[in-house]
């Protein structure tokens, strides 16, 4: 990795809490605005050359890089702007000049989706050559995953296949990515600085800078939870609770379709739990680590490897040696990190042995259930309690059961905004919703926002869980909205409440018709909730429709569907 050095003369204190990347970004940063604000410096020159930033984001973490990235080369004397990877047809790409990619991984190292497109079309036999491109690519990821960076990874070697130029090496960030971007962005900009001759002498006014909270993961508002109500019946084989916070004078701001990052604590029955195990129960330092600052519940890839290697007659190493990963994750189903320290016997690592092996305790995102012009004054999530077990041990999910039942009244949280996924501009635009169980939370949120703004266009929302008289969610509400005239049409389906399970794709089909003319009259569809089966089951749907009211075969159902991703009328909000 280059070392970067800052210039010297900058206004940035020699006591600045920033790394050697970081100074050296925003020294060329305020070089910039110093440069642009002089009189008649660089007036009316030409930037050196025009950096094209590339975004595909599920998050919207890619998309503040990309903006970021887009400022720093404005400071440094170089044209830039942000797109979307969807957005860039080949052919558009073929003619750039200066790429910057960066790109998170959805999935199972799937693209985000609205990198979707671009990576067809990249992929394709068709593409062009790309000899006259110079790019670097920056991906976002998460190390427990196999397929870390997968979208990164794809996309940079496709352009090499294509005879681009790499002007810097790839860099693959994990979940704290801020650092390893922060150095990654301050050498490539340093790079093309180096290439094109650009000078901040030359530069014109940065790019308008997205505005982000105060409050971030590194710094998480501290809210007061005030409503953690049930809405589930006890009967339920689910727990779905409805949370309100406080933002009292936090200034924070939200749009309908955010999301919500609740940092949790683990609980402290299983840090005693494990810390006795480990022989530490004492330990009052360590304790307060494992609570607070690292994952205790799911075994890290690197743990996994080290209790094989200090075990090798462990039933985990037997399932490792098969050499199937759909056997492992079978097996680790329903097991923790301490159920693996007890697998491995007296071979397992000691506390000091373990803790590097543990990943750091991330923040959860959840899907807002509210609108900012119903709610201004709060934030609501509608989150399902995960608790399961065997006839050993009782298993919980880390931040839902945080907030079910250990959440006292300081809770840290930020908002990630989703820019992507929101109601239609147009008030007028008729909106098909499709969220089973927990799904249903951004569209309530958006039901709230739509009735708030007096908006006109109608509303389509299809709901289901098990058993309509124990999970039907928001019932009342969504009645009222009814006889208000903001909820046009509702489609339920109760899996479980007749012989042969019906689903949200179930109604869907039923209503093919009244649908596809809903999407020919303009509607934007949104989908939320599970992706591993629910998502791809409706889109599957979905493209049924389309082939069967259009007649023209599953060809041209796809780009009927490519087309509406295209114009951002088909979005998704799947996890």
């Amino acid at each position: 990795m280059n070392t970067l050095t800052p210039p010297t003369g900058t206004l940035i204190p020699a006591d600045a809490p920033f790394s050697a990347a970081q100074e050296a970004w925003l020294a060329g940063f305020i070089a910039g605005i110093a440069a642009a604000g002089r009189q008649n410096a660089g007036a009316g020159d030409a930037p050196a050359a025009t950096i094209d930033v590339l975004y595909g984001t599920q998050t919207g973490n890619a998309e503040f890089l990309a903006g970021e990235l887009v400022t720093g080369a404005r400071a440094r004397g170089l044209g830039g702007t942000a797109t979307a990877l969807d957005d860039v047809t080949p052919e558009r790409l073929a003619a750039m000049s200066h790429v910057l990619v960066v790109t998170s991984t959805y999935g199972e190292g799937e693209m985000p989706d609205n990198a979707m497109l671009f990576w067809e079309a990249l992929q394709a036999d068709t593409a062009p050559r790309l000899e006259g491109l110079t790019y670097a690519v920056l991906g976002l990821g998460d190390r427990g995953y196999d397929d870390f960076c997968q979208a990164a990874k794809l996309i940079d070697t496709r352009l090499e296949q294509l005879g681009a130029t790499r002007l810097h090496d790839r860099v693959d960030c994990d979940v704290d990515f801020e650092e390893p971007a922060a150095e990654w962005t301050a050498a490539v900009l340093e790079r093309l600085v180096a290439e094109t001759g650009a000078s901040p002498a030359a530069a014109k006014a940065p790019a308008p800078v997205t505005k982000r909270s105060q409050w971030n993961k590194r710094n998480p508002y501290r809210s007061r939870l005030a409503v953690n109500r049930l809405l589930s019946s006890p009967d339920s084989a689910k727990e779905i609770r409805h949370y309100e916070f406080d933002l009292g004078d936090s200034g924070i701001t939200y749009e309908a379709g955010d999301a919500l990052a609740v940092v949790p604590v683990n609980d402290a029955v299983l840090v005693g739990e494990l810390l006795t195990h480990l022989g530490a129960s004492g330990d009052e330092e360590a304790a307060q680590l494992l609570r607070t600052e690292r994952e205790i519940r799911i075994p890290s890839k690197e743990l996994i490897a080290d209790l094989v290697e200090r075990a090798p007659s462990s039933e985990l190493a037997a399932v490792v040696a098969h050499g199937d990963r759909s056997d492992l994750d079978s097996w680790l189903w329903g097991r923790d990190i301490l159920d693996l320290l007890r697998d491995a016997g007296p071979a397992a690592p000691d506390l000091a042995e373990l803790l590097p092996f543990l990943r750091p305790l991330q923040a959860r995102q959840y899907s807002i259930s509210s609108s900012p012009l119903a709610h201004p004054d709060r934030i609501h999530l509608t989150v399902a309690s995960v608790r399961y077990g065997t006839g050993q041990r009782t298993y919980e999910g880390v931040a839902s059961t945080y907030l079910a039942d250990r959440a006292d009244s300081a809770v840290g949280v930020f908002v990630q905004p989703n820019a992507s996924f929101g109601v239609p501009a147009d008030d007028d635009a008729p909106m098909v919703m499709i969220g089973p169980g927990t799904g249903i939370a951004p569209f309530r949120g958006f039901l709230h926002e739509r009735a708030a703004r007096g908006a006109a266009g109608r509303n389509w929302l299809f709901f289901g869980d098990q058993h309509r008289a124990t999970d039907f969610v928001y019932e009342d509400e969504l009645d009222e909205l009814r006889k208000r005239g903001v909820l046009t049409e509702l489609d339920l389906a109760f899996s479980r409440d007749q012989a042969e399970k019906v689903y949200v794709q179930t109604r869907m089909r039923e209503r093919s018709r009244e649908l596809y003319a809903w999407l020919e009259e303009g509607a934007h569809l949104y989908v939320c909730g599970d992706a591993s089966r629910m998502a791809k089951d409706v889109e599957a749907a979905l493209l049924g429709v389309i082939a069967e009211q259009r007649g023209r075969g599953d060809d041209d159902a796809a780009e009927y569907l490519a087309d509406l991703r295209r114009a951002k009328r088909y979005v998704r909000d799947v996890y």
